[in-house]
């Protein structure tokens, strides 16, 4: 397991953008494949972004492809999720989570390690 603490959100309106950070604790964040996860009121947990271990390989969802991007630094231990031209349907609670894999998944219950998750709203 590793401790995962989600951090840069709030509120914004459509069509701004922000950066979420994922900051992992323990020695094992650099070989494991990482993602971002959102939940809306109402709505099942969905996954949103994916990042192999090295950062050779991105995967988005149809619905963020062009607008989101995701990256990490593995000498930071930290994921981020640059969110651009922000939609109404983005607001949630957006959770990163470590692969049990090791490789991207798009499944929740393939994580093994989630972190408590940061609050966006866009608003009109």
């Amino acid at each position: 397991q590793v401790q995962l603490v989600e951090s840069g959100g709030g509120l914004v309106q459509v069509g701004d953008s922000l950066r979420l950070s994922c900051a992992a604790s323990g020695r094992t964040f650099s070989s494991s494949a990482m993602g971002w996860f959102r939940q809306a009121p109402g709505k099942e947990r969905e996954f949103v972004a994916g990042i192999s271990w090295n950062s050779v390989n991105t995967y988005y969802t149809d619905s963020v492809k062009g607008r989101f991007i995701i990256s990490r630094d593995n000498a930071k231990n930290t994921v981020y999720l640059q969110m651009n031209s922000v939609k109404l349907e983005g607001t949630a609670v957006y959770s990163c989570a470590r692969s049990h894999l090791d490789v991207i998944t798009t499944a929740a219950k393939l994580c093994d390690s989630w972190g408590q998750g940061t609050q966006v709203t866009v608003s009109s």
